[in-house]
């Protein structure tokens, strides 16, 4: 029966089946030997005598790890296990563990017997050495390059984690339960996967044999409380004045794009742009992996899929922002712009889709147009630069850089204006600037924010359909705003 211990030997008869308030409780998952025998085959399973004492995060840590852990596999019917709640079920697997290193005489402090078995419920329930990096809210990105070699980043600053998996193999086991739970694959055969967290952290997986040095895994963790502007404006990457500016721009149906380099930003600007939609409009967004965090009631999220084992059945970004538009949305939200979507974002900003937003990989907002133009030209529409600019124009209002400085920090660099044609080139206008002043004695970069002094910027007629004109007129008086505060999580 499900939940018993299998009975030794010399054990009494099984008690009694409990009834009452007890009979419904979930059952224990069942050992299939008993803990003599396991103890056996622990002994067996060793090449060598254990030492002495217990090193943490040695070679000799995780070959006992990897005897216990092994012993626990064969010990515990998975299949049932997985059918127990979370708290039931680690409860079962620290108590056979318990028991092996019992018989086994492992020297080890209290603390280190914690720790391990912690780390094998983590290896058995989890994702693994990564669920205390998971834990942490400090954390924005892990970057595992192979089974030994783990980098973390907190504040802006890339370290070492002192975590390590038993081998690739692990690692190989741990990649494929991520991806699995949205439906993807990772192999030899598709060794490129993009894929989620349930808590909407962004995970990219690539194996060998284009991994050469093991599978490689890498997570942009977002934090668990949802960052807002006034967030934004504490940590001094954004001055009180510009984030009013960006309250407005947001409000009032602006047509934004997002800009900026790897890790500067870009999607927790972009939530926060988000939070100023009004909640009686329809939002589409289309991601390649769900991650945005909108709190309006009427949101519908779209996500790519790659293609299955045939090479079919791909549906491409371009292919979901084409379908937004039949049905009916207010606001269309793109995760990130890179390919011939463009197009069809541009599109739809210029035909009744108002306040609609999208981030792409650029680093001044100059080189935001370039790339938006490029990426229309080589999505294969043979068109005229100047009927392309002439697009970017009509459609875009509002140019957003974000920058991860030198020190690690986060900057809203700039908030620019798309004002029109001047010939064949595209005129814009800058609103508010980040001016770099230096730096202090620990290396931080200092600078002040600064309204550039547009009184009156092309979308101030918009700003007065809306009634907050009057806001937008406060918040563009020609001041200096020191930046001061650290660095914003991305």
């Amino acid at each position: 029966m499900f939940g018993k211990r299998q009975p030794r030997s010399n054990a009494p008869a099984p008690s009694p089946a409990p009834t009452g308030p007890a009979a419904g409780r979930p059952a224990a998952a069942p050992r299939q030997e008993s803990v003599a025998a396991l103890a056996r085959r622990f002994e067996a399973a060793s090449a060598k005598p254990a030492p002495a004492t217990y090193a943490t995060h040695t070679s000799a840590y995780y070959e006992i790890k990897n005897t216990i852990f092994n012993a626990l596999i064969n010990a515990i019917d998975l299949t049932q296990l997985s059918q127990l709640d979370r708290v039931t079920a680690r409860e079962e697997i620290r108590e056979i563990v318990n028991e092996i290193i019992a018989l086994k005489d492992v020297a080890m402090s209290i603390a280190e017997q914690e720790e391990l078995l912690e780390d094998i419920c983590n290896d058995v329930l989890g994702f693994g050495p990564l669920e205390p990096l998971l834990a942490r809210d400090d954390i924005t990105d892990i970057m595992v390059n192979g089974f030994d070699t783990c980098y973390i980043e907190v504040n802006g600053r890339v370290e070492r984690a002192n975590v390590r998996f038993r081998d690739n193999n692990q690692l190989m086991n741990i990649c494929q339960r991520i991806v699995s739970q949205i439906g993807r694959r990772v192999d030899e055969s598709s060794p490129i996967c993009d894929a989620r967290l349930p808590d909407g952290s962004r995970v990219n997986v690539i194996v060998p044999p284009l991994a050469i040095d093991g599978p490689t895994l890498t997570i942009r963790k977002f934090k668990k409380d949802r960052l807002r502007l006034d967030d934004l404006v504490r940590f001094g990457s954004i001055s009180k004045e510009g984030a009013e500016l960006l309250r407005i721009i947001g409000r009032c149906r602006c047509n934004v794009l997002i800009s900026g380099g790897t890790g500067s930003g870009k999607t927790t600007l972009l939530n926060c742009l988000t939070a100023y939609i009004d909640h009686s409009e329809r939002i589409v967004t289309c991601e390649d992996a769900a991650e945005l965090q909108l709190q309006q009631p009427h949101v519908v999220r779209l996500e790519t899929r790659p293609p299955n084992l045939e090479g079919e059945g791909e549906i491409t970004m371009r292919d979901l922002v084409r379908n937004c538009l039949r049905m009916r949305p207010d606001r269309i939200i793109v995760g990130e712009v890179r390919g011939p979507e463009a197009f069809d974002l541009l599109q739809a900003m210029n035909t009744g889709h108002d306040g609609s937003m999208g981030t792409l990989h650029a680093n001044s907002p100059r080189e935001a147009l370039s790339r938006l133009e490029s990426m229309i030209t080589m999505g294969g529409f043979s068109l005229p630069h100047r009927t392309i600019r002439d697009m970017i124009v009509g459609s875009v209002d509002i140019i957003v850089q974000a920058a991860r400085l030198r020190d690690g920090s986060r900057r809203i660099t700039h908030v620019t204006e798309v004002i029109g044609m001047e010939g064949d080139v595209i005129i814009t206008q800058d609103l508010f600037v980040f001016d770099i002043t230096g730096e202090d004695a620990n290396g931080h970069v200092l600078g002040r924010h600064r309204s550039t002094g547009i009184a009156r910027p092309a979308f101030w007629e918009r700003a007065r359909y809306f009634n907050i004109e009057n806001d937008l007129a406060r918040a563009l008086e020609a001041a200096d705003y020191p930046a001061e505060g650290g660095p914003f999580v991305a």
